[in-house]
């Protein structure tokens, strides 16, 4: 076993390792120490790999996107509609969280951008815009009738409403998070319908309205 192998495997390990720790004791309960007894390394071994618990997020958000970008991108290239992509989208998403949902949860509470660890921050910026470009994916070439001003804004829309239903879905203690599912059913259809008729020449004064909304609410970007 080269050295570069066994270094990328001990990696693994402890993030493995504090995964399972974050599910038994919470991310703000859990220590570097309960880490590393439980990857079987040293402490110090464990802050060599990662300096910080946030450090083992980000990579958990790295590795997760590693991940799931295969699959989506698979998905992307074989549905045709925009409703069949945003399905592969977001059902990609519940899969491949399903097994770290109450970290989720618990991660949640660092929603503040200014927190390195909110999907809003600046540390997490490339993941989120990588995340926005399967959105941008999904709205290309799906026929969708929509103004000039407001179609570029549409990727990071689909995309705040995906945040929204996995916000939902961490805190859904119904039963196989029914209650998430018929949002997500029901919410999604609607997307679809009021996609269909912003084409409407007739609502071209809310087309404006819109524009200057969403310009105001993304100048910062």
């Amino acid at each position: 076993m080269t050295k570069i192998k066994k270094s990328e495997e001990t990696r693994t390990r402890i993030l493995e390792a504090a995964l399972a720790v974050f599910r038994e004791r919470g991310f703000e309960r859990a220590t570097m120490r309960e880490i590393a007894k439980a990857a079987e390394v040293a402490v110090g071994a464990a802050y060599y790999y990662f300096e910080s618990k946030d450090a083992i997020v980000m990579a958990f958000y790295e590795r997760s996107q590693s991940e799931m970008r295969p699959r989506i991108e698979a998905s992307l290239i074989q549905c045709k509609t925009l409703e069949e992509r945003l399905r592969a989208i977001i059902s990609t998403k519940f899969e491949c969280f399903e097994p770290n949902r109450k970290l989720l949860g618990a991660l949640s509470a660092h929603s503040d951008p200014e927190h390195p660890l909110s999907p809003f921050s600046k540390e997490t910026a490339t993941i989120r815009e990588q995340d926005i470009g399967f959105f941008h994916s999904a709205v290309a070439d799906s026929r969708i009738t929509l103004p000039a001003s407001i179609k570029p804004y549409l990727p990071r829309l689909l995309w705040m409403y995906q945040m929204g239903l996995i916000l939902f879905w961490v805190y859904d203690r119904s039963s196989g998070q029914k209650r998430t599912m018929l949002l997500y059913e029901k919410t999604l259809k609607m997307i679809l319908v009021t996609l269909k008729l912003a084409g409407i020449p007739l609502l071209r004064p809310l087309h404006r309205l819109a524009a200057e909304l969403l310009e105001v609410i993304y100048t910062e970007e």
